[in-house]
């Protein structure tokens, strides 16, 4: 039914946009009825559109007028249009030529997006060759006159569809001319202040070795190892436990190869703890979920000694549970639940973005024992050389044959994978280049634009927008531009 209407709709405004130009302009009297032979016909309207350089006469007639302008975000130059293509440049032209009808001065700008790893991606499978197998700059080369080849054919697609714009005089973002006004934009916000380079976990396709943009983030259904792990506290006596008996944070995870980057556990500062007897040892649990987490243990006997506020648990110190290194802090954080796990929250700043934010705050190491196919560098000691996915087994037996293990099951939920491999992703921190938000007062001068130089169509967009720069961190200039083989040209 959609694309019924779809077809039908492109049809009908295919054909009342060529009456309404013909009648505006005064264009000779054309048969333009669709109705039979459109395969045959609509090419040849078309075809007399560009001879008699319509879109030229129309722009000629709009001269002095009040302009209208449409801000096109291009597509990726690296395939043949598809359904989604045809929806969105119909959609604008419609509005375009609308406005033209109101007698508004239009110039459509088509463009396209040159660079990138979508781009690479296409390329790769369509040599049948890996990253490590090609040439940097010979492959620069390839991608160059493949986006190139692409652009060309979309141009002739987009104009099949009817679509009228500055065909021959598109934006491209490999043109030397847009580069340098990139470049320029650049160098203008480092002078000022607002660009600096930082560490920041990223989504990371190990596939691809590249990073991911929120948007190019797919989810599956898999099956994760769910451990819960036992954390010995160093220095018990100062939540006044007995020292007789070895005491544990109990920590969830769904993701034991992080734990080889942990440097700490957060906890609630608002939320109740029990202290609970265990036989011959003491575990620490939120409180409403003592008894679900003990039963999974196979807990039944236990004592409940006391309860101790998440701040309280800050006083001490734990030792790694995998001794990768010395004593590790307790810290606090807002986003711990009671939802699931136990209320306390393993804590890798290097392999996720809450962890990052939460390192900043107390200054926690960012370790990153992780290399971009997804295997541990000496930093991961004993697993260095291992793949993260297959350590996954070895750190689960070690911490079982250590102790800490109190529970392993597993469980099937959802997790990020790469829209291009449809593999599983990771977290992991990288070097990025970022822009102080907070800086000079862009934060606030961007919401004061937003709410007074603005027009919302619909007014929900706004509150939308409002609430993502008022939330968001640091922004991120660099994470999407990692591509497989991407460099100045």
């Amino acid at each position: 039914m959609v694309a019924y209407w779809f077809i039908s709709h492109t049809k009908a405004v295919t054909e009342r946009t060529a009456v309404n130009y013909r009648d505006t302009l005064n264009l000779p009297q054309t048969e333009f009825s669709m109705r039979a032979g459109l395969a045959n016909k609509e090419p040849e309207y078309i075809n007399d559109w560009y001879a008699m350089d319509l879109y030229g006469k129309i722009r000629k007639k709009g001269e002095g007028k009040t302009p209208f302008i449409l801000h096109d975000g291009p597509p990726y130059a690296n395939g043949h249009i598809h359904i989604g293509h045809a929806l969105n440049k119909i959609l604008k032209d419609v509005i375009v030529k609308f406005k033209t009808m109101e007698g508004y001065a239009t110039n459509y700008v088509p463009g396209w997006d040159c660079h990138g790893l979508p781009i690479e991606h296409k390329l790769f499978q369509e040599i049948n060759k890996k990253k490590e197998e090609v040439d940097s700059v010979a492959f620069r080369k390839q991608a160059h006159d493949y986006a190139m080849n692409f652009v060309d054919i979309q141009r002739e697609e987009f104009k099949r569809l009817g679509v009228f714009g500055d065909w021959d005089r598109p934006y491209l973002t490999l043109d030397p001319n847009y580069e340098y006004w990139i470049l320029k934009s650049l160098s203008e916000l480092c002078k000022k202040g607002y660009v600096y380079r930082g560490l920041k976990p990223v989504n990371w396709d190990i596939e691809n070795e590249t990073a991911l943009a929120e948007a190019e983030v797919e989810y599956e259904d898999v099956t994760s190892p769910s451990i819960y792990i036992k954390f010995e506290i160093a220095d018990a006596g100062q939540l006044g436990l007995p020292a007789n008996k070895p005491c544990y944070l109990l920590v969830w995870t769904t993701t034991p190869w992080t734990l080889v980057a942990n440097v700490a556990v957060a906890v609630h500062a608002a939320f109740a703890y029990a202290v609970v007897e265990a036989g011959n040892e003491i575990l620490i649990v939120e409180r409403s979920l003592c008894e679900p987490v003990l039963a999974k243990g196979e807990v039944t006997d236990f004592k409940i000694l006391k309860e101790v506020s998440g701040a309280d648990l800050t006083s001490v110190t734990y030792r790694h549970p995998l001794k990768m290194r010395g004593d590790c802090p307790v810290v606090t954080a807002d986003y711990v639940t009671r939802e699931d796990g136990t209320g306390l929250v393993h804590t890798a700043p290097g392999h996720g973005a809450d962890d990052f934010q939460t390192g900043l705050k107390y200054q926690l190491d960012v370790v990153m024992p992780v290399d971009e196919k997804g295997v541990y560098t000496h930093q991961g000691g004993k697993y260095a050389g291992q793949h993260v996915w297959k350590a996954n087994k070895l750190i689960i037996a070690d911490l079982e044959a250590s102790g800490n293990l109190f529970r392993r099951e597993d469980i099937v939920h959802s997790y990020p994978h790469s829209w291009r491999s449809k593999k599983p992703i990771i977290f992991r921190a990288t070097q990025q280049w970022f822009i102080k938000i907070d800086h000079d007062g862009l934060r606030a001068k961007a919401r004061e634009i937003i709410a007074t130089q603005v027009k919302w169509v619909p007014p929900a967009g706004e509150e939308r927008i409002t609430a993502m720069v008022a939330g968001r961190p640091d922004w991120c200039i660099s994470a999407s531009a990692i591509g497989v083989c991407r460099s100045p040209r």
